[in-house]
């Protein structure tokens, strides 16, 4: 499977969105991020995209949907209710990613609607786990000093996250920050540290 960061040239505030390849030609989109851009983008790569999968919806993660729906009309995938979802998430569940079964694994905290994607090789996590953010370097997460967030529950999920997660994944697509390729476990287990110790993420926190 080859994955794509169609968002890693917009000049405006976005989430990282990626559109997974399979060899069979299965092309999925996690995510469809706040750039005018990624219709034109995608269209560089594929000529149809069979599905998007929504992480969770805050605006950076999702204002583009409509434009990628109108563009595409593939089948939506999202945990809370969505104009353009066809299809429900539920912790548990599997989804098809490019070629590849991903599964569902529910991780609120930094949004009530929030999932993570995970296989054999690769971790979708949106914004429960971040490589790199600007706040911290290998092993960062999800702000939760907004309405509605809980850093109490996002420990909770970082911690199921892990414990449902294969051995062995090495690529991790965040929703912010860079790709990250290698022991992927590490970097969840350092996010999940510095969570703990409830220092807040960001000065304001």
């Amino acid at each position: 499977m080859e994955v794509h960061h169609v968002t890693e040239d917009a000049e405006t505030f976005t989430c990282n969105a990626f559109l997974a390849v399979g060899e069979d030609g299965a092309t999925t989109l996690v995510d469809a991020g706040a750039w005018d851009g990624i219709v034109d983008e995608i269209r560089s790569h594929v000529d149809d995209v069979d599905s998007v999968v929504v992480t969770h919806q805050h605006g950076d993660h999702v204002e583009r949907l409509a434009a990628v729906v109108d563009a595409f009309d593939p089948e939506v995938y999202a945990y809370d209710d969505h104009p353009t979802r066809t299809e429900a998430l539920e912790d548990g569940d599997t989804v098809p990613i490019g070629d590849e079964e991903f599964d569902v694994v529910y991780t609120p905290g930094h949004a009530d609607d929030h999932v993570s994607l995970v296989s054999e090789s690769s971790l979708f996590s949106g914004d429960v786990v971040v490589h790199d953010d600007g706040a911290f370097d290998y092993g960062s997460f999800g702000r939760t000093d907004m309405a509605g967030q809980s850093r109490e529950r996002l420990i909770e999920s970082i911690e199921d996250l892990l414990e449902r997660m294969p051995e062995g994944v090495e690529h991790m697509y965040a929703g912010h920050g860079g790709v990250f390729h290698g022991n992927v476990r590490d970097v969840v287990e350092t996010a999940l540290e510095r969570a703990e110790k409830r220092e807040p993420k960001y000065p304001d926190e």
